[in-house]
């Protein structure tokens, strides 16, 4: 049988900082983390420019939203997916997804013109396939790889450096955009995949695996029976279902809202991301003050409290609404993340990270959808306030009951 592989006992933590220390001092981490980084800043680029480039071909509001709907038609499959991250080595699982999301990208770049929108929402579904798998492959290789008591703070930091992206790449894939058009963000992502699948490569972790089953398939619970997860799963799925239409009407709100160019969609993705940054640095400390319940509920309460402001008129209040979310939608996803590494079994961690996956990300894709339809026919400052006043209700889910601070969890057995 294989398992969690040993590694040394770190000193005692007390303090976020040195935690964080700790952490980057860790070799394997780093190198995940820096593979995050590149590849994020490529990402973040890409789910921008994709609704711009169809927003310009079509001049559709409904058609750029539907775009940005194809990056997550993958999540239905999640669980199905994420199994392949228990069946094969993890590590070259994702030096492979890299690399096919480099292939699909360079193909778009090549080929995608104003007569083939088919082209570019089937290479985004496919992009978005690769993104799951690599998805569940990333959270099953951190569990198994790094101290439990640093996993809170790990997954902090990894949405800092994904999220974080949202700084730099909008305001970069726009100017792109603008200059060369969409054929050069996607040359840009592709390089970014590239260089992350060589960090992958660099990693030391010996590539184990559980014991291989015949006809893998994702059976069993749906989720371990821990009421702090299931709790903070109905909290994410809840709370993602708003933010697909919060997402969905983004381009109105920057058009009949605002009056602005498509393109200043970046500066809202930009400002999210620096709400997003400030969360993640912070997710350990909070995680271990208010438990993950307490971190996911001020979370959720935080998002409904931006989208509801972003209904207002004016820049300023789209720009404060635009941090706001940036800042508490990251909390439930942060903390259900760290728990399903906590308590799931090694030989069950890349099905149960997919199924996690699909019950958070699912809502959102059918909510884009949804969100496309009714942006064309509702007025997107209703539908904000109607969507933001949900998201405050959803609070109340992870607040019911005292939360399992970060770190304190009695880890399951990794055999």
């Amino acid at each position: 049988m294989s398992g969690r592989p040993l590694r040394r006992d770190p000193a005692p933590m007390t303090t976020t900082p040195r935690t964080a220390r700790h952490l980057l001092r860790d070799r394997e981490a780093s190198l995940i983390l820096g593979a995050v980084l590149v590849s994020g800043f490529g990402s973040s680029a890409t789910a921008l420019v994709a609704g711009v480039w169809v927003k310009e071909l079509t001049a559709s509001d409904s058609l750029a939203a539907l775009a940005t709907a194809a990056l997550w038609a993958a999540v239905p499959a999640a669980p199905w997916l994420g199994a392949l991250a228990d069946r094969f080595p993890r590590r070259p699982l994702l030096v492979a997804t890299d690399l096919a999301a480099a292939a699909l990208l360079l193909l778009l770049a090549a080929t995608a013109a104003p007569g083939r929108l088919w082209l570019i929402l089937t290479v985004l579904a496919l992009y978005g396939v690769c993104g799951t798998v690599h998805d569940a492959a990333g959270t099953a290789l951190a569990a198994t790889t790094l101290d439990p008591r640093l996993l809170g703070t790990f997954n902090g930091l990894r949405l800092t450096a994904n999220e974080g992206m949202k700084l730099l790449a909008p305001l970069t894939g726009a100017a792109l955009f603008t200059w060369y058009g969409g054929p050069a963000v996607a040359l840009l992502d592709a390089l970014t995949f590239l260089c992350a699948a060589a960090l992958y490569t660099l990693l030391r972790t010996p590539d184990s695996l559980p014991e291989p089953r015949p006809r893998h398939r994702p059976r069993g619970p749906l989720l371990p029976p821990s009421p702090t997860l299931r709790a903070l799963v109905t909290a994410g799925a809840c709370t993602m279902l708003l933010a697909g239409v919060n997402g969905a009407s983004l381009y109105a709100v920057v058009d009949a809202g605002l009056g602005r160019a498509p393109s200043w969609a970046g500066v809202l993705y930009a400002v999210q991301g620096a709400g997003s940054v400030a969360t993640g640095l912070a997710a350990g400390t909070l995680m271990r003050r208010l438990g993950e319940r307490g971190f996911a509920a001020g979370g959720c309460a935080l998002f409904g409290l931006g989208v509801a402001v972003r209904a207002l008129p004016g820049d300023a209040p789209v720009l404060a609404g635009s941090l706001l979310i940036g800042a508490g939608l990251p909390c439930v996803l942060i903390a259900a993340l760290t728990a399903v590494q906590r308590e799931t079994p090694a030989d069950r961690l890349g099905v149960t990270a997919g199924r996690v996956h699909t019950l958070l990300y699912a809502p959102n894709a059918v909510a884009l959808v949804a969100g496309a339809g009714l942006v064309a026919v509702t007025d997107h400052r209703v539908l904000l306030a109607v969507t933001g006043t949900a998201a405050l209700g959803c609070a109340a889910v992870p607040a019911r009951g005292r939360g399992v601070r970060s770190g304190e969890a009695e880890e399951v057995p990794r055999r």
